[in-house]
């Protein structure tokens, strides 16, 4: 689906040039979930915003980014913001403080629906309702304000609305890091439920190995604005060939203390 090859991210500051993503290529193929592991600063989020064009100003950006033949480095700005909602929807990272607090979840969504839809109010009332149960929400859920919603709910808010226009790939940017052990995993089995259902690729970036493990079909380890590592979970966990993957490895226990 999106062939990322010789991709390079340097953030242009008075003080100085801050290289982040540094000759990147990595394939992230429909239909599956490919995750991106490594430690803080290491470029990750960097590499999902430079796929999405959606860096700031006097930030260069070099090489080639193809989705279905077409060069997201080069093509325009309104094309790229059909993408991003219709072909690529982002969750960002502490995404459920992104909800507007003074309307309610089910306004919010369904306002989505009708601007890049073009759906009419009811029917995408109607449609809300229908994105809010495939998270396990209900009317009751539509009807709150965010503030009146446990963090888990949220995020499941969040996730219907990032998958209301259907894009064949979901970015899940540490979606996961404000929730308590139990609700993470509760909305990663309504994420992950959700996308293999439509059929859609997601593309989960995290700092957490076990959870890209329990996850992914394919893994790629960053380090230093660099892909160090790429293959499938077991693979890579079994036989990691870079010291930061062993190094992301031991910071970790696995379940039933082992690893896969």
């Amino acid at each position: 689906m999106i062939s990322v090859r010789g991709l390079s991210i340097t953030y242009r500051t008075p003080a100085r040039n801050v290289p982040a993503v540094r000759d990147v290529s990595l394939e992230i193929p429909a239909g599956r979930i490919t995750a991106i592991v490594g430690g803080s600063g290491g470029g990750k989020s960097s590499l999902i915003y430079g796929i999405l064009r959606l860096l700031p100003p006097r930030t260069e950006l070099s090489g080639s980014i193809f989705y279905d033949g077409t060069d997201l480095v080069s093509t325009d700005e309104e094309w790229m913001r059909e993408f991003r909602w219709k072909r690529a929807a982002l969750i960002t990272q502490g995404a459920m403080n992104s909800l507007t607090p003074v309307l309610t979840v089910g306004y919010q969504i369904s306002e989505v629906l009708q601007v890049r839809l073009g759906l009419s109010r009811r029917e995408a009332e109607k449609r809300t309702l229908e994105l809010l149960a495939m998270t396990n929400l209900t009317q009751i859920h539509a009807r709150k304000f965010p503030h009146e919603l446990s963090g888990g709910e949220k995020q499941r808010a969040v996730i219907s609305m990032a998958v209301s226009c259907f894009p064949g790939l979901l970015i899940a940017d540490e979606p996961t890091s404000a929730l308590d052990m139990i609700t993470q995993a509760e909305v990663v089995t309504t994420l992950v439920g959700m996308v293999r259902d439509q059929g859609m690729g997601l593309l989960l970036v995290t700092h957490d190995l076990p959870l890209a493990n329990s996850v992914c079909d394919d893994l790629a380890v960053m380090y230093e604005g660099r892909i160090v590592e790429t293959g499938t979970p077991s693979k890579i966990l079994r036989s990691p060939s870079h010291e930061h993957t062993r190094k992301l490895l031991s910071a970790f226990s696995f379940k039933g203390g082992a690893r896969p």
